[in-house]
């Protein structure tokens, strides 16, 4: 019983920090062109991924049947060979991998997926705990894989597609009325965005949530027909909402100025593409990165308008940490359950395996967000000028002042 309130507390965790994490996704350019300002819009998004996180629960039910292979499809009881105890230690290792990913690339300003973090954790610690047996890879594949390669591309063409058409339909508007008109219109795209967020992300926790339960016999049935217990959507939607208040500034900063210096049409093209295909792939199921989707919109926003200047060093280095998620969490994810196992076998106690694992990610998790606070990025800083430079995401100012060099020429 202490393992399962322990899971549900990393769990909770985990949709925190993926509310934090991806607060980018839905603000970045509302942000970014000044249509909202930070503190009204990361108010906003906690507020819509709440209530949209009530709204659907088909990407849970992806996450309780499609990742894992802990229970009989049919019965729902677990396979042979896998008692309480070890699937729940799977589940734990798991989210260690991907609340550890989710930090550190939160740390480097790199709007990675937690998403495929939170799929590449429960995949290492199946590998670790189960073989190549403990992992569904054919709903992996369809649920996963192919939505994470091909969503950020659809996105990147619809939004190029839309934001061309929009400076070419206005190009006989003046720049500061049209401006000033598409800011309005962005309120209600990224607020669009941040409803959608939360039929699909907050699912996740959810599921895994539900997964646990269903291991450890506290949970029975089928999900799709009966729903998840109230509980768990309101403490997940709560957990997800306030993370996404607190605000990711150093996602979104990458986000709104590090990938192209986005006007407000262009935000409106980005945030309508991102919206219609993350709503799509929730009511279809599929545990896509929103991540991904808002990446490639804004990429596609860059390439749409003439003239426009994309960072493509930037978006380089976001390519190569989305390639290396899924492995990295994974490797996370096996290491955390090796090593819970292993104490479990020199004392007798599984607790007192995953006790230890657990108190790793408190104290990883704690030198992180101390770290990221010695060269603080909030809402005061978000919209600094990008350093090309360096493309960090510590705007110029901050750096030097902690170096402590002068900042006069710094531009703010």
């Amino acid at each position: 019983m202490i393992i399962l309130v322990l899971l549900i507390a990393t769990a909770l965790a985990f949709d925190f920090t993926n509310g934090f994490h991806d607060t980018g996704t839905a603000m970045a350019t509302s942000i970014a062109t000044q249509a909202l300002k930070p503190k009204t819009a990361v108010l906003l998004i906690g507020v819509l991924n709440l209530v949209g996180a009530f709204l659907s629960v088909e990407v849970a039910v992806t996450v309780t049947t499609s990742v894992l292979k802990v229970q009989d499809a049919k019965s729902g009881q677990l396979l042979p060979g896998i008692d309480a105890s070890m699937g729940l230690t799977i589940i734990f290792a798991g989210l260690i991998g991907g609340i550890l990913w989710n930090l550190l690339t939160w740390l480097f300003g790199i709007p990675s997926s937690s998403s495929h973090a939170l799929f590449g954790g429960l995949i290492g610690a199946g590998l670790a705990a189960l073989g190549f047996s403990g992992v569904n890879w054919p709903g992996v594949t369809q649920k996963v894989l192919i939505p994470a390669v091909a969503a950020p591309v659809i996105a990147g063409l619809v939004a190029a597609c839309g934001t061309w058409l929009v400076y070419r339909i206005t190009r006989k508007v003046l720049a500061r009325r049209r401006e000033q008109g598409f800011r309005w219109g962005q309120i209600a795209t990224a607020s669009l965005v941040a409803l959608s967020h939360g039929t699909n992300d907050a699912q996740k926790t959810m599921g895994v949530i539900a997964l646990a339960l269903i291991t450890s016999g506290h949970l029975t049935g089928d999900v799709k027909e009966n729903g998840l217990p109230l509980w768990i959507i309101a403490y997940c939607a709560f957990a997800s909402g306030l993370g996404t208040y607190l605000g990711g500034w150093r996602v979104i900063r990458t986000l709104g100025k590090g990938l192209v210096e986005i006007e407000s049409p262009q935000g409106l093209a980005a945030e309508a593409s991102s919206a219609a295909i993350i709503l799509s792939s929730s009511a279809a199921g599929m545990a896509l990165s929103t991540t991904h989707v808002a990446t490639g919109s804004i990429l596609g926003s860059g390439v749409g308008k003439p003239g426009a200047q994309v960072r493509w060093s930037v978006a380089g280095r976001m390519a190569v940490a989305w390639l290396i998620t899924l492995p990295a969490a994974a490797l996370v994810g096996a290491l955390s359950y090796w090593l819970s196992y292993l104490i479990k076998d020199l004392t007798g106690s599984r607790l007192a395996g995953d006790g230890v694992i657990f108190a790793i990610l408190v104290g990883l998790s704690g030198y992180m967000w101390w770290r990221a606070q010695q060269q603080k990025v909030d809402h005061s800083n978000v919209n600094a000028d990008w350093d090309e430079t360096t493309n960090s995401v510590v705007p110029a100012e901050v750096r030097q002042t902690t170096a402590g060099e002068p900042t006069k020429t710094a531009s703010v």
